[in-house]
């Protein structure tokens, strides 16, 4: 853990921030939930239109004891309506490996329902959420 700041500080340094605090919060709160439900399936019910039912979810890949977020931020993504959540998280799989500066990126766009605007992940073809991820 003591490497985090660090890892967070090379991030900031390498995308300086473009979004408003407004945006940004709400973003990285999302992007980090999205990322901890997808490894470890805590929160998946949240996140319906990315993971579908629970009669047909799939097992995590992470625990949950041994998930963190390293590092996160949001920026712009093109357009205003549009943004990225870079994450750097470590975890440990259910074969007892253990990765550090493993990296996300979770794709969102700003949604807008009667005057209340909020950032959905996007999606690609098919019903899959669209979001890269690496092995660190």
């Amino acid at each position: 853990m003591a490497g985090d700041p660090a890892i967070q500080q090379a991030l900031e340094a390498a995308w300086p921030a473009d979004l408003a605090a407004e945006d940004e919060r709400p973003l990285l709160a999302a992007g980090r939930a999205l990322l901890r439900a997808d490894a470890t399936g805590i929160g998946r019910a949240k996140w319906p239109g990315v993971f579908g039912s629970a009669d047909r979810a799939v097992a995590p890949a992470f625990s949950a004891a041994r998930f963190r977020i390293q590092a996160a931020i949001a920026r712009r993504n093109g357009s205003n309506g549009r943004a990225v959540v870079h994450l750097v998280w470590a975890g440990t799989d259910r074969g007892g490996t253990h990765t550090d500066g493993r990296i996300t990126n979770l794709y969102f766009t700003r949604t807008s329902t009667k005057g209340a605007s909020t950032w959905t992940p996007r999606y690609s073809a098919g019903s899959s959420a669209s979001f890269t991820s690496s092995g660190g």
